[in-house]
């Protein structure tokens, strides 16, 4: 099979885009033209215009799901979210990185003057007005972020949550001369290019298996002419995924996994461990030593949780929900108090319409996060979530430790 890979240069009536932003694949009978965006750049979605015009492929392939289809080209975002069905999927912290992702973009194309997504958009518009098939090739987004999710470990979640939180209130002011020395990585993976090193798991799942995903669906695209509109950091691994010429199976990387049994097992084990240790204590030193350590074990979760809703500013019950469901919870790793105080607090004082439209500006400003009751339900899932974990290795460190005595 003669596989032929070539790099257009821009018309010279535009020197100064980058001449690597066009790549093309021939194999055969079918050509695949891949444009290298900015996710961000208005030059990125000019020339998006500009080739699928003049190329007039079979078929438009973008860098998009359905999902961010619907809420790029109908102007929703979380307008239609279903707060509480999320909190009882489990699925809060994802929703917080893809918020503060989504913000981190937005701001960066705010001093651009473009908003992200512009040129998938612009792809779109122009194969719609020019009668041209579309092909929605990525991934879903909920699928990435909780594979992503899943795959980081609990201290480097910390990690992660505290570097894109500072990105996000970076104010540095972004040329599109930086962009553009930005364009080779793209706007999400610039932002995790310090990450990658410390997190290869991440960029696994961001990256490379979307490489692999979208180089599958940019095949099967009917036609023998194919332009496919993809941030640039996918351009290596797409191109390299359409040489192979071969089918993939993408049912592995098309879920999300459980959670792997040996933390199911540790789980479950220190709440047996506290368990134990209070039947040993009413055995050995009598049920009043019992007792006294039991409700020990509820002020220590229960007051580090409560004070965690209070600083969440979190509505009168929430903070009483927090005191009395963190020593339950504790005892178990089906569920964390977070969840449960987020979730009352989402009935008790849910965001409105323009609140979640305003979520990712006012997620970049420190005190939105205690007036858009969005962010509010966050926090109140947040600092309750670190106040029960405090109380649990307080409590059950004195709980053991008073065996032994």
């Amino acid at each position: 099979m003669e596989i032929v890979i070539t790099q257009q240069t821009p018309p010279s009536s535009q020197p100064h885009r980058d001449p690597s932003d066009v790549h093309r694949v021939r194999m055969q009978d079918r050509e695949f033209i891949l444009l290298g965006t900015a996710h961000v750049s208005q030059e990125s979605a000019d020339l998006v215009r500009e080739v699928i015009s003049r190329e007039q492929p079979d078929c438009v392939c973008v860098e998009l799901d359905a999902q961010r289809y619907t809420a790029l080209s109908q102007g929703r975002r979380l307008d239609d979210l279903n707060l509480k069905e999320i909190i009882r999927r489990k699925q809060l912290s994802p929703l917080i990185v893809n918020i503060i992702l989504a913000s981190y973009q937005k701001r960066l194309g705010g001093q651009l003057g473009v908003l992200p997504g512009t040129e998938m958009l612009e792809a779109t518009k122009i194969a719609q007005e020019q009668g041209i098939p579309i092909a929605l090739c990525d991934r879903d987004v909920r699928v990435t972020m909780g594979r992503a999710w899943r795959s980081t470990p609990l201290f480097k979640k910390l990690f992660l949550l505290s570097t894109l939180l500072a990105s996000v209130f970076d104010s540095t002011p972004v040329s599109e001369e930086t962009l553009r020395e930005i364009r080779q990585q793209d706007v999400l993976t610039e932002m995790l290019r310090e990450l990658g090193e410390v997190m290869p798991a991440l960029r696994t799942v961001l990256i490379d298996e979307r490489d692999q995903y979208l180089a599958q669906h940019i095949q099967d695209a009917s036609g023998s002419r194919i332009v496919a509109v993809l941030g640039a950091a996918h351009i290596p691994g797409v191109q390299q995924a359409l040489m192979q010429d071969q089918r993939r199976d993408l049912t592995a990387i098309s879920t999300v996994p459980p959670a792997s049994p040996v933390w199911r097992w540790v789980g479950w084990a220190i709440p047996a461990t506290i368990v134990a240790a209070l039947l040993l204590l009413g055995w050995q030193k009598g049920a009043a030593v019992a007792g006294h350590n039991a409700l020990f074990w509820i002020l220590a979760n229960g007051i580090p949780s409560a004070l965690g809703a209070i600083a969440a500013w979190a509505h009168p019950l929430t903070v009483i929900t927090a005191f009395v469901a963190a020593p339950l919870t504790s005892l178990t790793p089906v569920i964390g108090a977070g969840y449960v105080t987020a979730f009352i607090q989402a009935y008790l004082r849910p965001p409105s319409v323009r609140e979640l439209q305003n979520v990712s500006d006012d997620v970049r400003v420190a005190g939105q996060w205690w007036r858009n009751k969005l962010l509010r339900i966050f926090l109140a899932f947040i600092l309750p979530g670190i106040g029960s974990m405090i109380g649990t290795w307080i409590g059950g460190y004195e709980i053991v430790s008073n065996l032994f005595k």
